[in-house]
């Protein structure tokens, strides 16, 4: 730090019954008045510099020897006033970036100017400001600080512009060129340099990293941090990532930490203590929406991570809708690095009865495929199974700046597969949530293209959650969560369990057992031994019987009972009790969804499988299949 000494007189200033005076063999002839305190002091003195103090004594015709001013508008506290007036009795005065700001303002109160006196106060505070303040690493810092106490004179005295221009030169400044004395480091907190140079400690360390600056900033106020990083940022030498990295740095210096029972505590605040509960949620909350509008527009500039967790805060912070939409576009356009845990969002609105804001993360899904709006580069679709419904949504709606980086970004079919990978674990965890409505979980579903999933052994285990945690659905509703499932691209292991989950409805059990059967016959590429009707119908869906089937996907880490593997299962003759029971509930296969003249609704799906009127004997058909080709092999 960065000091100047003015005056070489000894301090004669002593209290006496609350009141200030100073020891002079002169009996004081003016008293003033500053913010509850007294003073007793000497005209020749204080208006030989202080022209305001000229005026005000000029305007009493008093006849007594002590004139009395009361300063009731003076700006500062009494610390200011006090050095000032040693000033003007020549008693020694250690001027620092942590009273310049007040003794500048004094002064200027005062009209301590050159016009009065040559050399006064607010000439010799100018000097120390240019030529020693600003220069100083810590010292623009710590001088910007105490501007907060003074906002409206230091923006008059151009004290807060100054400091922001000081500091935002010395970040876009190399760090290797960046002197000793102009640096400053935690280590060095206690560094203090006189203004002519010398130093009395010295750190040998210089700032490292091109981040340096990040921490030490973190520490001013949502404002002016604010203002800094505008002027920072509108230097145009500093990559957008570190950028990213200080607002991190600043986030986890000004926000609460986020929990999954957040909202439950934030409520219990504010039961307790409402009125300063809701001060500090404003405090917050202003701070979060200041720290989104900083985060540069550039894709990755900040972690995908650090951008949920802000949207994390903004939900549970009640931030402006603006707020969520902007943070919901910038995950969007990197969804592909999001995490699950990430992405499970408190709901904290008292309308919804969900546990996780499931909207918000449809509209980041949404984000991250507007990306280009172009066809995707994939493979060719297999025309097998329910063709799904495509959509097309256009981004002329969408700011003129978001447009631009999409056109450079489009999302990558490698980027779509992990996305697709990370939304089925989302979903598996969702789908706990009892109050979760099934149009929801099926539009999340459906938003992911159908050739994004390679297998979906992911969302069958997802399908079975929500099934396990809603057992009120009805046979309707069970269908059309199900209808989803494309059974030809689960493993045989998913197949093997599916078999069997009696929540399944029946017709989704019957398609697994076809294709499970119809892969156990051509497992060793011996397709001429599979029955002619099987032969023609994987010939007519282009599928070749002498590839193998698409091997089982890395399962994520699920609870115990939602796990499902092939060593506790049935066996098939138990597997055909099972349907034969669930074929007796069904009826025939759904009544209700049967037209006048008797032809069912899903007709599709009949000729898929190319069952007979009756289910069972197929069924042995391809049991018996089976059990010829293993011994044949």
């Amino acid at each position: 730090m960065k000091f100047m000494k003015l005056g070489s007189r000894q301090d004669n200033f002593y209290t006496t019954e609350a009141v200030r005076s100073v020891s002079s063999e002169v009996s004081s002839d003016l008293i003033i008045q500053v913010k509850g305190s007294r003073y007793l002091l000497h005209k020749f003195p204080l208006l030989s510099k202080c022209l305001r103090l000229q005026r005000l004594c000029s305007e009493y015709q008093e006849s007594s020897s002590h004139h009395l001013i009361h300063l009731h508008d003076f700006p500062c506290g009494v610390e200011a006033f006090e050095l000032c007036a040693k000033f003007c009795y020549g008693i020694t005065i250690t001027l620092s970036a942590y009273n310049i700001v007040a003794s500048r303002c004094a002064a200027e109160y005062l009209q301590m100017t050159e016009d009065v006196e040559k050399g006064n106060l607010i000439y010799k505070l100018e000097v120390f400001f240019n030529s020693c303040i600003l220069h100083g690493w810590r010292d623009s810092i710590a001088t910007l600080q105490s501007t907060k106490a003074f906002p409206l004179w230091s923006e008059e005295l151009g004290i807060t512009s100054r400091c922001i221009e000081a500091i935002a030169t010395k970040v876009l400044t190399n760090p290797s060129k960046v002197s000793l004395s102009h640096s400053y480091s935690r280590r060095g907190r206690d560094d203090i340099v006189s203004c002519n140079g010398a130093e009395s400690l010295r750190h040998n360390g210089r700032p490292e990293g091109r981040g340096w600056w990040a921490e030490d900033i973190a520490e001013l106020g949502i404002d002016l941090y604010w203002r800094t990083t505008i002027a920072i940022k509108s230097g145009g030498k500093i990559p957008s990532s570190l950028i990213g990295d200080a607002l991190k740095i600043y986030a986890a210096r000004w926000l609460p930490k986020i929990s999954k029972n957040d909202t439950d505590n934030r409520q219990a605040e504010l039961d307790s203590d409402s009125n300063s509960a809701n001060d500090l949620i404003s405090k917050h909350r202003l701070i979060l929406e200041s720290i989104v509008s900083l985060v540069p527009v550039e894709k990755c500039a900040a972690s995908t991570s650090f951008l949920l967790k802000l949207l994390k805060a903004a939900n549970i912070l009640n931030a402006s809708s603006s707020s969520k939409m902007e943070l919901a576009r910038r995950v969007g356009l990197q969804l592909d690095d999001a995490t699950v845990s990430d992405l499970l969002i408190p709901c904290a609105s008292c309308e919804s009865t969900t546990r996780y804001d499931v909207d918000i993360v449809m509209t980041i899904l949404e984000q991250f495929l507007l990306q280009g709006q172009s066809p995707p580069t994939s493979p060719p679709r297999s025309k097998l199974g329910f063709e799904r419904r495509r959509r097309s949504r256009s981004a002329e709606n969408i700011d003129f700046e978001f447009q631009e980086s999409r056109k450079s970004s489009s999302a990558s079919h490698s980027s779509k597969l992990k996305v697709a990978k990370i939304m089925d674990e989302y979903l598996q965890e969702i789908a706990r949530d009892v109050n979760l409505s099934l149009s929801k979980f099926i539009a999340i579903a459906e938003a992911i293209p159908e050739f994004a999933r390679l297998d979906h052994d992911d969302l069958y285990r997802a399908i079975d959650i929500y099934l396990k945690a809603h057992p009120d659905l009805n046979k309707s509703e069970r269908k059309r969560l199900c209808r989803i499932l494309d059974c030809k691209k689960l493993s045989m292991e998913a197949c093997m369990h599916a078999a069997q989950n009696e929540l399944l409805p029946l017709r989704v059990v019957v398609q697994v057992l076809f294709f499970e059967q119809a892969r156990a016959a051509m497992a060793g590429g011996k397709v001429t031994e599979l029955p002619s009707n099987i032969r023609e119908l994987l010939a007519s869906h282009n599928i070749d019987p002498s590839r193998p089937p698409p091997s089982l996907s890395n399962a994520s880490i699920v609870p115990a009972e939602d796990q499902w593997s092939a060593s506790g299962l049935k066996s098939p003759k138990s597997r055909m009790s099972t349907l034969q029971m669930k074929l007796a509930e069904d009826d025939d296969l759904d009544e209700n969804n049967m037209h006048p003249d008797g032809i069912g609704r899903n007709s599709k799906m009949k000729s898929l499988c190319s069952l007979p009127t009756r289910p069972k004997r197929m069924l042995s058909k391809l049991w018996s299949i089976n059990r010829s080709s293993c011994e044949k092999n």
